[in-house]
């Protein structure tokens, strides 16, 4: 997982901030599974990541919606 950075993603249309939306929950969805299986995660602080950048997307797409952006 890459590092979304607010500029980036403001930079997205709107089809592409949907996928990439999906594309980040079926990622800790899958991170959520390992952990609760009592699998060793790669990077620990993926999960955190993960919810961090599938917020930066949802605030972005609100501002967007709004017409803040």
């Amino acid at each position: 997982m890459a590092i979304l950075r607010s500029d980036e993603i403001r930079g997205m249309s709107r089809d592409e901030l949907v996928e990439k939306l999906k594309e980040l929950r079926a990622e800790l969805a899958r991170a959520r599974a390992t952990a609760a299986a009592g699998g060793s995660l790669e990077n620990p602080a993926q999960i955190k990541g993960l919810k961090h950048a599938i917020a930066r997307i949802l605030t972005i797409m609100k501002e967007k919606q709004m017409g803040g952006a």
